[in-house]
């Protein structure tokens, strides 16, 4: 078994040093996406500026949630991104959130982590992580 250390990044350049970062995903309907987000997923609801913008929260990681809009930023549009979380079992994660209504693509194994598909409301593309290392 592998132990998992924690990996420090020393900034060498004398530049700011980043702390914290988050993923925006722009939706269609900003009550819908909570809903998944928070009562199927899981998350914490963290703050909601009307249906303007709002932020859910998971261990180690914050999704800004942003209504599309008409100048070209549309929901389901990551082709070259996915929001990926970690889970500790797999199958039971998925029998819990299939209850809740989500669709998985086939589970892939790459090497020794597990990995399962599945998209929002809006298209945006997630998945769900297991490790056996």
């Amino acid at each position: 078994m592998v132990e998992e250390t924690e990996v420090k990044y020393r900034n060498r350049t004398g530049g700011p040093v980043l702390r914290e970062g988050n993923v925006t995903v722009m939706v269609s309907e900003m009550n819908s996406a909570i809903q998944f987000y928070v009562e199927k997923l899981g998350l914490t609801l963290k703050a909601r500026y009307s249906d303007q913008f709002a932020q859910v929260v998971a261990p180690g990681l914050t999704i800004a949630l942003h209504p599309a809009d008409r100048q070209g930023r549309r929901s389901g549009k990551s082709e070259g991104l996915s929001i990926g979380l970690r889970v500790d079992n797999l199958e039971r994660t998925m029998k819990d959130l299939e209850r809740k209504g989500l669709k998985f693509s086939p589970l892939v194994e790459d090497g020794p982590v597990r990995l399962a598909s599945f998209k929002d409301p809006d298209g945006n593309p997630l998945y769900l992580a297991e490790s056996r290392w």
